[in-house]
Parts: C-alpha cells; structure tokens; sequence
C-alpha cells in the first residue's frame, strides 16, 4: 500500500511516521512530501531513509491515502486535486473541518458516520479530539446539556518554533518570539487569534467541533483555552453537566471501558493524568473525577493527552485503519 505523508518533515508529519511505523500500518511504499526547501532531503522510516518529494510528485505516485498536516493553505489547494484522482485525504487542518460536506471523525465516537465517498475526511483539533473521546460516551449514557472546559496547552500545539521559544528562555538566551508574551514561568489565556465574541479561535473550535462530531447542536460548551509553558500534553478542566442522573462508581467504569482511555484517579496516591507522563502515548488518561455538588447531575473530570499523538498524528492514522477495515484502501 502505498502512503502519503504530507508535511512529512514538520512536526507533526514526523509523529505520524512514527505511529505508522509503531501501528504497523502495512505500508508497502512510503511517499514523504513536504515544501520545496526540504524536497531532496530524508527522513526515517523502519530503519531507512526516504527521499522528500514534491507534493505534486506525490500525488502523482497516486497512494491511496494521504495523510496531510502541511497548513490549510496546503490542503485547500491540494486535497481536492487528490480527491479528483481517487486518493483518500485525511487532513489535520482547520481548513475543511467545519465544511458541511466533509465528515469530522474521532473513530471511537463516530466512526461509523464514515461512508465510502469520504474522500477528504477532517482531523479534529487536538484539544477537541481528548475532549470528545470522554464526551460521546457521556453524551449517549447521559445527554449532555452543558460543558465547561478550560485547557491547558502544550507549547507543541503550536509548533517547533514555539518550543524553541520556550526552551531559549529557559536557557536565558534571546528568543525569536513565536507567542506574544514569554511563555517559560508564564502561562496567558489566549489561543488563535481573539474574535469579535471575546472568545479565541481556537475557543470557538472547541464548541463547533464538538458539538458536530457528536452530533448534537443543542450542546452547550464554554471553553476557555490557556497556553502553559509544558511539552508533553494538553490538560483540560472538564465540568460536564448531565439531563440524567448517574452514579459516579458506574461512570468511572463506562469511561475506563473506552478504547484508548487510560482512568488515572487514585488522588489519595497522588495519582492523575499529568502531560510529563502522557508524552509519546496514545491514550486520553482521564482523572479527578468527581461528582459535581452544585448541580444535580454534573460531574468534574481532569483529562490529558499528548496532543502530537492522539491530538493528531495517531487519531489520522486510525482514520487510516478504520478506511482499511472497511476494506476502501489497500
């Protein structure tokens, strides 16, 4: 089979190749693209190098899937150029996620929404992706009427240039300043760029994600987005408020049933998700979980996950095998 990796040499094409590798995803050919100043180079794959290739020459090789994370510039360019030849696309940019006629998949929350004429399918936001893995379950057990979220974000969800800011500071030397503000003994509420509503794009991803991949408009979510100065993870604040009542030993077992959710709540011990121990896993570790007292059916969660892995890289590669299960590629 062969495989696609566009924007194979930024941060998060080089996670992907790593999980293609660690999944064992069966590919045949590996096609690494990226932008014109890194065509020519290489990069590794099980024990090899690659060539870089031009995203043009890419498509042209005609893989049947490509796994993109190159900008919404790039995608909105080339993903349907793709399309037109019969590859599939699954994109990790914002650019076709809140597109009407483009699926926005989590596999372990909708899945099954994909059809066989999906050939462009959209990688939800990283902090969207942890956030709905626990929601869905609690959405189809309980209803969900209200969610409020606040995160707490990883230099990584906003590239290499942003950890190499975090890291010159804490080295004290003069940082090319990616955030507005240094980041390193610092954290400032503000993610994207600020809307007209007061609210951040990246906020607003967190409402409208959420509320399509669930499949529920009538959710409520208020979401507050923090940049904190770690590396390993995305944390978020979950208060969820229910329409039915539940018990909280029962949910603490529906939500360790989840596939990919690892349950981290044995605070007596001091134990609970932390990105430090998320890095370079797969899974949602979820925490904290308790009943919500000033509500009668609500109930606070801690969640965590490396937002490279499951926040992009690995929730594209499942897409991938979900498209293989069906038996849409090979």
């Amino acid at each position: 089979m062969k495989v696609a990796v566009i924007g194979a040499t930024g941060l998060v094409g080089t996670v992907m190749l790593r999980v293609l590798e660690e999944r064992d995803f069966p590919v045949s050919e590996l096609i690494p693209a990226a932008s014109l100043k890194s065509v020519g180079k290489t990069v590794a794959f099980k024990g090899k190098q690659v060539k870089v290739v031009s995203v043009e020459e890419a498509m042209e090789r005609k893989p049947a899937v490509a796994l993109f994370s190159a900008g919404a510039e790039t995608s909105k360019k080339y993903a349907p150029l793709f399309m037109a030849k019969g590859i599939y696309v699954v994109d990790n940019s914002s650019a076709w996620r809140m597109d009407s006629t483009k699926k926005l998949i989590v596999p372990e929350v909708n899945g099954s929404k994909l059809e066989q004429g999906d050939l462009v399918i959209a990688n939800p936001n990283c902090s969207t992706i942890q956030l709905v893995v626990v929601l869905g379950l609690i959405h189809k057990e309980y209803g969900i009427k209200r969610v409020v979220v606040s995160t707490y974000q990883s230099v990584t969800g906003t590239g290499v240039n942003a950890v190499k800011q975090l890291y010159d500071e804490r080295a004290g030397r003069t940082p090319e300043m990616v955030y507005p503000h240094s980041i390193d003994l610092n954290c400032f509420p503000h993610g994207g760029s600020f809307l007209d509503s007061g609210y951040t794009t990246e906020e607003q991803k967190l409402i409208d994600e959420t509320r399509k991949i669930i499949g529920d408009q009538s959710i409520l979510v208020s979401p507050t987005v923090v940049r904190i100065p770690v590396v390993g993870g995305h944390s978020e604040s979950v208060n969820v408020e229910m329409q039915k009542p539940y018990e909280l030993a029962t949910l603490v077992k529906q939500l360790a049933a989840i596939p990919g959710v690892t349950i981290q709540d044995d605070p007596k011990s001091n134990i609970y998700p932390m990105p430090k121990y998320s890095e370079g896993k797969d899974d949602v570790f979820v925490g904290r979980i308790r009943r919500d007292e000033t509500v009668a059916n609500g109930v606070n969660l801690w969640v965590v996950s490396d937002n490279l892995r499951k926040g992009a890289a690995t929730n594209a590669v499942q897409i991938a095998e979900l498209l293989l299960q069906k038996g849409w590629i090979a």
